[in-house]
Formats: structure tokens, sequence, C-alpha cells
């Protein structure tokens, strides 16, 4: 077999790894969360995208230099194996699979409820299992055939997905302007820090999947100069779009905190029966684009496990024709439909916000590290780097002192597992390929490795 045809191909570009993070990101927290956030914030519910927007952006900071240094698929797991070995980056690694895997299965579950609008008989428990087998498999076939149709998939869908934003957002904001009579005044809450607390916990989960996409950093075709901008584009599009919409429905849907369904109401509220249709597709398809991207990204996590040999050697298999992780996907698509048939929402969101918490420490963590591992290395460098990483460490601390107990005891039993599977790789050692070495950027005036990891 070609050398060639064993390795991922480099076919994501800065608008693909844009799309593919915003994709990721503007999911089906925007459509769910405003009624959440006005029940605990009410008229300031919007300020509170602002002020998680200040802490996420220290994170995606310093992961953009993180970032930066790799050339290979793995993301904040082959960061934390370069920085601080085996054990942590396997701990990472569970975290992050099993976030992702119960965060698209929560996701998958979801699309099944929208799709019960117009079809009811889609909640049957025999109709809804085939309908979500039917749909994972569409997507992961999509992508067992090359990044490039799965990477083709997700632009769509994140173009779409932002039009019927754009929407609502224009129809929203002309309904006020020229439409008074609509305008409501949202509910005054003396808002406790308790409260504050937790709204920032749910905006954090609505932020974040965009660490997710730099799985594919071994496919990006030039991750020092894209990333940092993908994530600046994608930082600042999300929270511009997150605090319109919050701004529109508490302005227009009285009592917004009491609707299982905000934008959809809202919409229905100044643009009628079929603009409330018009965003029940829109949801559809929020959640299509974020099942298509988590498709697309996660299985390059465990392709990097299975690279290093901390997951079995078969996980990092190459297509030898599309040159996809075939393997990976193939796993993932299995677990997905199985988590998705017998998981649930409230699973989802107590897992996927505390454990991003650590894999957001880990990566700000990261950077002084690998600084000091690699002074000359040929990556792009965070101005007041120091600054962002006290403030995502600040950030990320004092939330995780908030997490509920149930999403302790999610974070004792994948820590349980991961440490397991350490000592598998300990016991049953298997030579890793020289990733870290390759992932090294080299120094453009002495074009050799400065540093070994």
């Amino acid at each position: 077999m070609p050398k060639e045809a064993k390795t991922l191909v480099r076919a994501v570009g800065r608008l693909s790894l844009a799309a593919l993070m915003l994709n990721t990101v503007i999911g089906a927290s925007i459509l769910g969360l405003p009624s959440l956030l006005a029940a605990l914030l009410g008229s300031l519910s919007p300020v509170g995208y602002l002020v998680t927007a200040v802490g996420i952006a220290a994170v995606a900071a310093c992961l953009a230099e993180v970032a930066s240094q790799f050339r290979e698929a793995g993301g904040p797991y082959l960061y934390a194996r370069v920085c601080f070995g085996p054990f942590v980056a396997i701990q990472i690694g569970w975290l992050t699979w099993l976030t992702r895997i119960v965060s698209a299965a929560a996701v998958a579950d979801l699309f099944v409820s929208y799709l019960a609008q117009f079809f009811p008989i889609a909640e049957a428990w025999l109709v809804r299992a085939m309908v979500l087998f039917v749909l994972i498999a569409f997507l992961a076939i999509a992508n067992y055939f090359g990044v490039t149709k799965g990477t083709w998939l997700s632009n769509v869908f994140a173009i779409t997905k932002a039009f019927v934003v754009v929407i609502f957002i224009a129809g929203g904001l002309t309904a006020l302007l020229v439409r008074p009579e609509l305008r409501v005044i949202p509910t005054e809450i003396a808002a406790a820090s308790r409260d504050w607390f937790g709204a920032v916990l749910l905006m954090v989960t609505s932020f974040a999947g965009f660490e997710a996409a730099l799985f594919l950093s071994g496919e990006a075709r030039n991750p020092r100069q894209d990333a940092p901008v993908a994530l600046l584009t994608v930082l600042v599009i999300a929270t511009v779009l997150y605090v319109t919409v919050q701004y529109i429905v508490i302005h227009t849907l009285p009592n917004a905190a009491s609707t299982s369904k905000p934008v959809a109401d809202a919409a229905e509220h100044f643009l009628g029966p079929f603009g409330a249709s018009l965003i029940a597709a829109g949801a559809l398809l929020a959640v299509l684009g974020s099942l298509s991207a988590n498709m697309l990204h996660t299985p390059r996590l465990t392709f990097a496990m299975g690279e290093q040999g901390d997951f079995p050697k078969f996980f990092a298999a190459v297509h030898p024709r599309f040159r996809s992780p075939y393997i990976s996907i193939i796993v993932f698509a299995v677990l997905l439909v199985i988590f998705s048939v017998v998981g649930n929402f409230r699973w989802n969101s107590i897992l996927s916000g505390a454990s991003r918490l650590l894999i957001y420490a880990s990566i700000a963590v990261a950077l002084p590290i690998l600084r000091k591992k690699q002074p000359h290395a040929d990556a792009f460098r965070l101005p007041g780097a120091m600054v962002f990483v006290v403030l995502a460490v600040v950030f990320t601390g004092v939330l995780v002192t908030k997490i509920p107990h149930g999403g302790l005891l999610v974070l004792a039993i994948t820590f349980a597992l991961g440490s397991f599977n350490w000592l598998w790789v300990i016991r049953y050692p298997k030579p890793p390929s020289k990733i870290p070495a390759r992932a090294i950027r080299l120094c453009p005036q002495e074009r050799r490795i400065v540093t070994k990891c």
C-alpha cells in the first residue's frame, strides 16, 4: 500500500475550518437556551452572554497558540499528551470522547423531537429508533467516503443554519422597530450569585465545541495560520448571534421563561404561523448540522489515540481509497445510535458542562508548558499570553466549584474509565507513532526540530 494511503489528506481550508467550528458551536442550544436564561437572569440575560464570552475568549486565545503548534489530529488530547504525558492525555481523551458522544446523542434525540412537530409518529419508540439509525448512518456514510465530502456536508448545513438564524434576527429586529406594539417588557429578576453561575455554566455549554473542530488538525491545510483566525471569527459571530437572539426573545415573547421552544414561539409572535414553521424547520437543520459536524471531527480523536497507542491500534486505520479514519467513524456511529436511543438530554447537559471545564483548563495550562518546551517553535504567539492563561484558569476553576453533584459523579466515572485505559496501556505497551516529533513546528531559520517532547 502506498505510504500516502496510510495518512489523512489535508483538505480542510480556513473557511471550512471556521464553518465547522460555527456549525458545532451554533447548535441546538440557540433554540432552547433563551427561556432557561430568561428564567435565571431576566432582562440581564443578554449581558450574561457577554460575561461568558470574556472567559471563553481567554480559553480560545490560549487554544489559538497551542493549536498552531500541531499539525496532527487529536486536539486537546494531543496537546495534553505532549505537555502532561499519557495519563493526563488519556483522561482528557476520555472526557472529550464521552462528551462528544453524549452531546451528539442528545442532539440526535432533539432532532426526533422537532421532527415530531411535523410527523407525530416519529416519537413512537420503534419509529424513533429507525429514524435515528437512518440519520446517523447517512452522516457516517458521507464521512466514510472521505473528509472532503464530510466537510462539504458540514459547510452546507452551516450556511443553511446561519441563513435561518439571520431570518429570525432580521424579522425580530424589524418587528421591534416598525411594530412597537409587539414589544414586551422583560421580567426584572434580582439574580443571586447562584443564578449567575448557573447561567454561565449553561452558556459555556452553548459556546462549547470550537475546540472539537481542531481534532482535524491532521487534515487542515495550514493550522498555524488558520486556527487563530477561525477561532476569533467564530467567537465573534457566535457572541453576536447569541446576544441578538436572546434580546429578541425576551423583548417579543411574553413569559419567555415558561416555554420550551422560545425561538419558535417568538417567531410565531412576530412572523405568524409560517414563521413558526420556518423556525421549526430551521431547528431540524441546526440539529442536523451539529450532528454532521460531530460525525466529521469526533472520530479524529480516537484516530489520534489509536496512533499514539493509547487506544487499540485499529482505531487509527485509514481507508486505503478514501483516506478517512473509517474504523473510528464506524465505532462512533454505532455508539451514537446506542446512546441516542437509550440516553436523554439532561445527562448530556451535566456531562458536557463539567467535562469541558477541565478540558479548557488543560488547554490554558498547556500554553506556558509548550513555550518552555518549544521556545523556537514556528507557531502563532499570543500577545500578553499569561494574562489570558490566568483569566482562563480562574474562569474555569471558579465554575468547577459550582458543578452539581450529578456532574461530579459523571466525572468520577469518566476518570475511572480513563484510569483503566491507562493501566491497559502500561500493561500492554505499544510503540506510538512519531506524532509529537512531527507535530512540532520547525524553526524557519534553523529548519530543524529545536526541542523534542
